[in-house]
């Protein structure tokens, strides 16, 4: 999920933890002494390829326990951290794999790629073990570098608990964006100052990471599931080392060609006008609340002009919480409220009718609760957009985009992206260098792909996959309709189409999306 070092935007469940341990001390040897890995063995030999080496050892730290990590056959994937300096620092990368629970797995695994940037896949085990990924094949998570379970894990409390206060603040205020840069500018010191390369944490040496793992492990070939931001990776992954993938899953696409603040306006207008339409569609839906876009928009404005502050009762720790409810706060908390759609017609209502609590519970509960403190990588983060975003868009053609996409908005709502708040400002502060050029290409790829999506996804928007399938001949796209972003996380539908694409990568079977339904609204008595 593209998350935000200050807006967790795309942030797609809770992030959780692991246990497990295997008998560590193998000697590692050239990956050319080694057969291929067979099927429940992947992870238990070391082996040195090139400047990478893998070693069988502890399962990577977590910040919870993860029941579905247990019996993981575990390691660390050793790496340079700047691959033009192969003799410089090296890093470590945790990693976890889960066995397939049929008794005969199938050959080629599973290799999960998180949300974010900055999500830690081990701590995303649940999900994909709960959607049944690993049916008949294993599955593979790797702390993507700077993550969580990584060393060194890039993470930033201080932005975190920023993230949470702020809350309390008016979005644009002048004050609230010093602080803002200030929490940035305190966590890239914090991180430089530990010898970090900051300009090292990105999409091109993460995919080189990913292709020094399939070798390491001994693996000829094997599948990719990539979730929110974790599809932009998948993707630059397939065009740069495209060597050893049987098929490759995207869920809640992110073009590595289109990324940046112009998108998500067109994201979030997509998500927000299916819920809507769907509202309007049920006689009971329309009649309570009918005309819900200029609802939405009317609110947008009123607010902007005239915040609304209003206290909360946190759910974790039972504390009470200042929320400053603004045009800014109200956009922000609408792109991920699609997850909790039967809700949103219902709470704009209220919020209209002068009862902010639900939204301002539901805003400010998502940036106190715990799992939302300390366990980001804002040097990844910031090391994806502020190299491969900002570099290649400009302000005016991010202001151009929220004219267009709500043109009744006041300029301050136009002047900060939905889920992207000040990340121009943020990368100035970062200060590293531009990726090359070519991270913008589009992936040309015949490997076969899943381009799934939800039809209500606020925050990667359906229409991009359709757009990467052009450059993919070999590519099945799917809309699941009335689900929000990240669809294998919500869907029953999602999941089976996805266990199908991984049996015949050509030829999934989509035959239950003819049976879904839309949700039923609330309705206030």
């Amino acid at each position: 999920m593209m998350a935000r070092s200050h807006i967790r935007g795309l942030r797609t469940g809770p992030a959780a933890a692991a246990t497990g341990l295997l008998l560590t001390g193998l000697i590692a040897v050239p990956v050319s002494a080694q057969e291929d890995t067979p099927p429940g063995d992947t992870g238990t030999v070391a082996r040195t390829v090139g400047n990478a080496s893998y070693e069988p050892g502890p399962c990577p730290k977590t910040a919870d326990p993860i029941a579905e990590l247990e019996g993981a056959r575990c390691g660390t994937l050793t790496v340079p951290e700047n691959r033009t300096k192969p003799d410089g620092r090296k890093i470590e990368l945790g990693v976890a794999i889960v066995a397939a629970k049929a008794a005969e797995p199938k050959p080629d695994p599973i290799v999960w790629l998180a949300g974010g940037p900055g999500d830690d896949a081990v701590g995303e085990a649940k999900m994909a073990i709960d959607g049944g990924l690993n049916r008949d094949r294993d599955v593979i998570f790797m702390s993507q570098r700077g993550t969580y379970s990584a060393d060194p894990a890039l993470t930033c409390r201080n932005i975190d608990e920023f993230n949470a206060r702020a809350t309390g603040l008016v979005s644009g205020a002048p004050a609230t964006e010093r602080e803002h840069i200030a929490a940035t500018k305190a966590c890239r010191d914090k991180l430089a100052a530990t010898g970090a390369d900051l300009s090292a944490y990105n999409d091109i040496e993460s995919a080189a990471d990913l292709a020094d793992l399939r070798t390491t492990l001994g693996l000829k070939e094997w599948n990719v599931y990539g979730i929110s931001y974790g599809t932009q990776l998948a993707l630059v992954y397939m065009r740069l080392h495209p060597e050893g993938i049987r098929s490759v899953g995207i869920d809640g696409i992110l073009p590595p060609s289109t990324g940046g603040s112009a998108v998500t306006w067109k994201a979030a207008k997509q998500g927000f006008d299916g819920v809507f339409k769907a509202c309007a569609e049920q006689p009971d839906c329309n009649r309570r609340y009918p005309n819900l876009p200029a609802t939405f928009e009317r609110l947008v404005r009123d607010l902007e002009a005239k915040p609304v502050t209003t206290t909360v009762t946190l759910p974790d720790s039972g504390k009470q919480a200042k929320v400053v409810l603004d045009g800014a706060a109200l956009l922000n908390w609408m792109t991920a409220a699609t997850h909790v759609a039967p809700q949103i017609p219902r709470a704009l209502d209220e919020l209209a009718n002068g009862k902010p609590q639900r939204i301002a519970e539901q805003w400010a509960g998502g940036k106190y609760n715990p799992q939302a403190i300390g366990r980001l990588s804002h040097g990844l983060v910031y090391g994806v957009f502020c190299s491969e975003w900002t570099p290649y868009e400009t302000q005016a053609e991010a202001l151009r985009a929220g004219r267009q996409t709500y043109p009744s908005f006041p300029g301050s709502i136009h002047a900060q992206a939905p889920l992207l708040g000040f990340l121009r400002e943020d990368c100035e502060v970062w200060d590293i260098p531009a990726a090359p050029p070519s991270i913008r290409d589009v992936t040309k790829s015949d490997i076969p792909t899943l381009a799934i999506s939800g039809g209500w996804d606020a925050q990667t928007a359906a229409d991009n996959g359709p757009y990467v399938a052009r450059t993919l001949p070999r590519a099945t796209v799917v809309t699941i309709p009335y689900e929000p972003h990240v669809v294998f996380a919500t869907s029953k539908c999602a999941q089976a189409i996805t266990a199908s694409f991984f049996d015949t990568p050509t030829a999934p079977d989509t035959a239950c999306l003819k049976d879904l339904k839309p949700p039923k609204f609330e309705i206030a008595p």
